[in-house]
């Protein structure tokens, strides 16, 4: 899942004087997961929550005067030196510094005051200064004072403040303004607001660690809501959800009226993949706060993480209602709407948030990919070309739209010249350098030695035009509609999983094709692929799907990875999905954590058996103990060899040569000192392993075509379900050896739909909640399991009459163009027309 990213918010005032600024872009940096939803872009948010708030407890003690004139100080736009009016306005400014001084000095309204009236109105004078932005004057006014009085607490604590305030980009300043507060702590170490005023410093330059000590110094000295939230966005920052849920937890216990303490509760709930709990406290922050654009904004990306996509879209539209310029919704919701297919609903948000932030990658990158989706190409790689041209700065970390993007204009590039060329006489998996599609596949910076770019945009070859449904015969019309209908039963209703209207069609119109070229192979009809014609084989069924499976998003890499260069196939190429990560649970798989959490007990007791056969019987009476995956840790140190993680490997049983085993997917458990886990699975790829998996599926294709072909003459019951169960099993290989680098889920299902349709079976049933294909067929015991599972929700039917006079799909989308074209059409009309597939 690419990890999708939300935000909470920060905040400052005058005495919270460090940028929460520079804080959400250190968490945007050590937050960057997925998908483009950046960890803390609402700290920005908190500064304006805590303008008449402070850090330091003498700017809290008179909040509530926050009105009051001597605290609106405004920084003086004229150049000292400059015209007679810029004079006036200073005199002006002098009169009012020492006007707001006598009033702070009588009240002693700023920290550490003394004793001495004549001190405390010198002390107030600089207080005042930094107020009014006057910074260096501040600082010669306090360091006139100490020279006086080395020891003064207030003038030390008033100097490290201003140097603060001068800018921490300066390290000059920041080292300054450490050292004098750390003076203050050396001289009163009984004041909470000094360690806080040193973390706020501390965080923005990375020294997280020390920063939370210095919190959690100034809690135990004197706890605050303040300090638990601030300690607690911290802790958000490090990526230690648990911890800073605690401390928002008791932030609110101490003052419950904290919106903003309530949304960062929710995010720590979201980060963990906790949606339901994350729902529930960005709605209780909105009953705080009704106007609050952020709980909009995240309760939107909860929803649509949820795959809930109408709620996702109410939320974000409030955001919207309350700010139609608020850059980071329009984002997210034109990301929603993309991966919803609604690729002109999208464009209109990428194109108002570059409007209101021309160098936004994320929204440069998505236009880009957008137009180039609906095959405006020319559009597309203008945007792609900002992009690229959007260098990161020396030492500055690429953007993921900047390290993809160059992969997606080549592509762009690709597809442009092929837009009009029969898509029978291509292959992109051949035609694409080796190199860069390992490259792209892995996701790695575009670094290809002797790579030679895809030639340019050729004017005679035209960008897509929009067709509308009526403008297509009647019989393609019911050939649309049914290609909806059957793409919507491979939607799954699990979390993460969002419905993609486009992409539905797309693998709809597969399963048609798959149908329909199956039932010629049966019928001894050769099929014409990659320039040949020829008999198909297994490879052609799933390429049918390949193909539109990729031009439905161009911008995940849809390769056969057997089609990569020799050296990565050596190496192994490895899909890898992580299950938990830290606390990160991954709601997309919960359903199999139990299932594998048994397979992986049952393979510990094996492990001890044959290795530690004296310590069995402890580790049998832990394992009764693990009721989840977290529990596994204290066991892994009952052996030295697994004391840091260990790896479990399943197995396929092979139906071609009984009593054999081919390597599954292998799970990896690792833990640190503190607790935090790293649950994952992969498939690795290898030359062997590939090969055993092709000669299983060659062989049980071989046996599908001979019953297929006996079941077009003779159509018995008995064959009938004899082909079902081999177009499973042959399936089920295919699902354990994920032979695709993207995709292989959805291409394979839409493979199982449209042979069981030649062989005069439809799918009727929806794929039961929380269930995913590929993860049945990779933790079932065997094909026959899998097969027994997967039918057991289809419902199987005989197939209508009606499928019959639908017409050929690669005759009617044969090329690149006409089928961005059918994927571009409106689909409301299906909606209105009355489809009979029974």
């Amino acid at each position: 899942m690419r990890g999708v990213k939300m935000a909470p918010a920060g905040g400052a005032v005058w005495g919270l004087w460090v940028s929460l600024a520079a804080v959400a872009a250190l968490a945007r940096a050590a937050l960057a997961l997925t998908e483009q939803y950046p960890a803390l872009s609402l700290l920005q948010q908190e500064r304006h929550r805590q303008r008449h708030g402070s850090a330091g407890e003498w700017a809290e003690q008179y909040s509530a005067e926050c009105d009051s004139s001597f605290l609106h100080f405004h920084e003086s736009e004229c150049d000292i030196g400059g015209s007679s009016s810029c004079e006036s306005v200073l005199s002006l400014n002098t009169e009012k510094i020492l006007s707001q001084a006598k009033l702070l000095a009588e009240q002693k309204r700023f920290p550490f005051a003394t004793d001495n009236d004549n001190t405390n109105e010198e002390l107030a004078i600089a207080y005042v200064l930094i107020g009014n932005g006057l910074y260096d004057e501040a600082i010669r006014h306090f360091s006139t004072m100490l020279q006086e009085e080395p020891e003064l607490v207030s003038a030390i604590y008033g100097r490290g403040i201003a140097y603060g305030k001068k800018g921490l980009h300066d390290m000059k300043n920041a080292e300054l303004a450490l050292f004098e507060l750390s003076r203050v702590i050396s001289l009163e170490p009984d004041h909470p607001e000094v360690f806080e005023q040193r973390a706020e410093i501390l965080s923005p330059l990375g020294r997280i660690s020390e920063a939370l000590s210095d919190l959690t110094k100034a809690i135990q000295l004197q706890p605050s809501a303040r300090l638990y939230r601030h300690r607690g966005t911290l802790y958000f920052i490090s990526e230690d959800y648990a911890t800073a849920h605690e401390d928002f937890q008791h932030s609110l216990e101490l003052n419950k009226n904290q919106p903003i303490a309530m949304l960062y509760k929710g995010l720590t709930f979201f980060h963990r993949g906790l949606l339901k709990e994350a729902i529930e406290s960005f709605k209780e922050a909105l009953k705080q706060k009704a106007d609050f654009i952020d709980a909009y904004k995240s309760l939107g990306q909860a929803y649509r993480e949820l795959g809930n996509f109408d709620a996702a879209t109410e939320n974000f539209q409030k955001a919207l209602l309350l700010n139609q310029n608020h850059v980071q919704t329009l984002q997210l919701k034109g990301m929603m709407l993309y991966h919803h297919g609604s690729l002109d609903e999208a464009l209109k948000n990428f194109k108002r948030c570059l409007q209101l932030e021309p160098y936004n990658e994320v929204c440069q990158y998505m236009k880009g990919l957008s137009h180039v989706a609906m095959g405006q190409f020319y559009e597309g790689i203008k945007a792609q070309t900002k992009v690229m041209l959007n260098d990161p700065l020396p030492g500055q970390k690429a953007s993921p739209e900047y390290l993809k993007v160059k992969y997606l204009r080549e592509y762009s590039r690709y597809l442009h010249a092929h837009l009009d060329t029969p898509l029978t006489e291509y292959n992109t998996d051949t035609d694409l350098p080796g190199n860069f599609k390992d490259h792209w596949a892995k996701n790695l910076p575009f670094l290809i030695e002797n790579y030679e770019e895809q030639p340019g945009l050729q004017p005679h070859i035209k960008d897509v035009l929009f067709q509308n449904f009526e403008s297509y015969k009647p019989d393609v019309q019911e050939l649309i509609c049914v290609a909806d209908h059957l793409g919507s039963m491979m939607q799954y209703e699990t979390p993460g999983f969002l419905p993609n209207k486009r992409i539905h069609r797309a693998m709809g119109l597969a399963t048609l094709e798959v149908m329909q070229a199956v039932q010629r192979t049966w019928a001894n009809s050769k099929v014409r692929m990659n320039g040949k014609t020829r008999l198909m084989q297994w490879r052609d069924m799933f390429d049918i799907a390949v193909k539109w499976r990729r031009i439905a998003d161009p911008d995940q890499p849809v390769l056969w990875l057997d089609q990569m260069p020799a050296r990565s196939l050596s190496r192994g190429f490895n899909n890898h999905i992580n299950l938990i990560r830290g606390q990160v649970i991954n709601m997309r798989y919960l359903e199999y954590f139990e299932k594998i959490l048994h397979f992986i007990k049952d393979r510990i007791l094996v492990y001890h058996g044959a290795n530690n056969p004296k310590g069995l019987l402890e580790v049998q009476e832990a394992l009764e103990k693990v009721h989840k995956v977290e529990d596994l840790l204290p066991i892994m140190k009952f052996n030295s060899k697994t004391r840091d993680g260990f790896t479990v490997n399943t197995k396929v049983p092979s139906l071609k040569d009984q009593g054999k085993e081919y390597d599954g997917f292998t799970i990896t458990i690792t833990g640190d000192k503190v607790g935090n886990i790293l649950f994952s699975v992969e498939t690795q790829t290898t030359e062997e392993r590939t090969q055993l998996y092709h000669a299983e599926i060659d062989a049980l294709y071989k046996d599908l075509t001979a019953k297929g072909k006996i079941l077009i003459l003779s159509a018995e019951l008995g064959e009938v379900d004899a082909v079902c169960n081999l177009i499973l099993s042959l399936v089920y290989y295919f699902y354990n050896l994920m032979p695709l680098s993207r995709g292989s889920s959805v291409i394979a299902y839409s493979v199982i739909m449209g042979a069981l349709m030649a062989s005069g079976k439809e799918v009727s049933g929806k794929i039961p909640k929380g269930k995913l294909v590929d993860f049945e067929a990779m933790t079932a015991p065997g094909s026959e399991a899998f097969s027994k599972i997967a039918r057991s929700w289809m419902n199987l039917k005989s197939i209508s009459p009606s499928y019959k006079s639908l017409p050929s799909v690669s005759e009617t989308f044969p090329t690149l163009r006409t089928m961005i074209e059918v994927l571009n059409t409106d689909s409301s009309h299906c909606l209105k027309k009355t489809i009979v597939v029974v």
